[in-house]
């Protein structure tokens, strides 16, 4: 957490002295943005909520001593073929939300543009370059935070996953800020679906796949709008968006959900037990070493031992004098333990370790 909070100061505080040198601030020094150009001033925004993503990666590997990616997955690595398909359902389905709700408040007051209106074909098309390349990271970052490392962190001190998804959901809402009521039970309603759909996913890829379309649409619309200096956040939302995601959030995730299974996604770490729905993801590296966990296979495989085997071959010295091929003749009686396995009878057994041997035609007692 102290990580995160000196990350954004550093990265505000950049864009602070930026706009000091550039002479890029606004006029007004009550302004709450460091620069008039709101393009600008939103990539810094965007920034200073993706440094989210190295701290948490940082913190995972060195705070936590376990391998960075295990926040992505349960894989250790984010599944890029997994992500893509999310993305096909994603984006299309927030489309359709914010289809619905647009139409549904149109023409009401409150959902009247308040911005200053389209700025131009240059400008806009500058501006969805710039958040199409910082918004995933962005949004991205707030998966890592409040559905990966944080749910992880509070996950160890509880047996069920539950406690720390509520906790966390929680934090995501008050996150976004103090707005309308409506806006903070749709934050923290979509929060509780979303944790539900990593953990029944295995990883934050559907989730992030959403978070970011969501994100893109609604700031290409406030670009489109001139709304882009608008500091309204997701906490402002009105009801009519809160009801609409009462029905889009459980829908995404279900489906989601139930691609998963088909798809044979992976749920759970190798090794850590049955893997429901376990599949093509999961058997990606995954071999019969993989299935003893992590470092298991590595640390037998490199324990010193005796070779076995018909084709062993010597750990050092000389390669061993190859039998000489036996001389065809009658076959010789089987000794103890070789050759087929018989049922002892009258008459069988091992051969005397020692003694004389017996005269040829004399008759040796049992």
């Amino acid at each position: 957490m102290l990580l995160l909070f000196v990350g954004i100061v550093v990265v505000t505080g950049f864009a602070a002295v930026l706009a000091a040198v550039l002479d890029a601030g606004p006029d007004s020094p009550d302004s709450e943005v460091f620069f008039e150009d709101p393009v600008a001033d939103m990539a810094f925004q965007l920034v200073g909520i993706a440094i989210g993503i190295p701290v948490v990666l940082w913190g995972a590997r060195y705070l936590g001593r376990r391998p960075a990616g295990t926040v992505s997955s349960v894989l250790g690595r984010l599944r890029w073929k997994w992500l893509g398909l999310c993305a096909a359902v994603a984006v299309p389905m927030i489309i359709v939300q914010f289809g619905i709700m647009i139409a549904w408040t149109w023409g009401e007051e409150s959902a009247e543009p308040a911005g200053d209106g389209f700025p131009g074909w240059t400008a806009f098309l500058v501006s969805l370059a710039v958040l199409g390349a910082l918004v995933p990271f962005q949004a991205a970052a707030e998966e890592y935070v409040f559905r990966g490392w944080l749910v992880q962190v509070i996950g160890r001190a509880v047996r069920s996953p539950w406690p720390a998804v509520v906790i966390a959901s929680l934090l995501f809402a008050l996150a976004h800020g103090f707005g309308e009521l409506s806006g903070f039970i749709l934050l923290f309603y979509s929060a509780l679906w979303w944790g539900w759909l990593v953990i029944r996913t295995g990883g934050l890829e559907a989730v992030i796949t959403m978070h970011a379309a969501n994100n893109l649409l609604a700031f290409g619309l406030a670009a489109g709008f001139g709304e882009l200096a608008s500091t309204e956040t997701a906490a402002d939302a009105p009801w009519q968006a809160m009801a609409v995601e009462f029905v889009f959030a459980p829908l995404y995730c279900l489906v989601m959900a139930r691609i998963a299974d088909r798809k044979g996604v992976a749920r759970v770490s190798p090794g850590e037990g049955p893997r429901a729905g376990a599949g093509t993801e999961l058997a990606a590296g995954a071999g019969p070493a993989a299935a003893v966990g992590p470092g298991l296979a590595a640390s037998h495989a490199s324990t010193p031992g005796p070779a076995s085997g018909p084709a062993a071959a010597p750990a050092y010295g000389p390669e061993p004098v190859p039998a000489p091929e036996p001389v065809p003749g009658p076959e010789p009686a089987p000794e103890s333990g070789s050759g087929p396995e018989r049922a002892p009878g009258p008459g069988a057994g091992p051969a005397p370790e020692s003694g004389p041997e017996p005269a040829p035609g004399s008759r040796v007692e049992p």
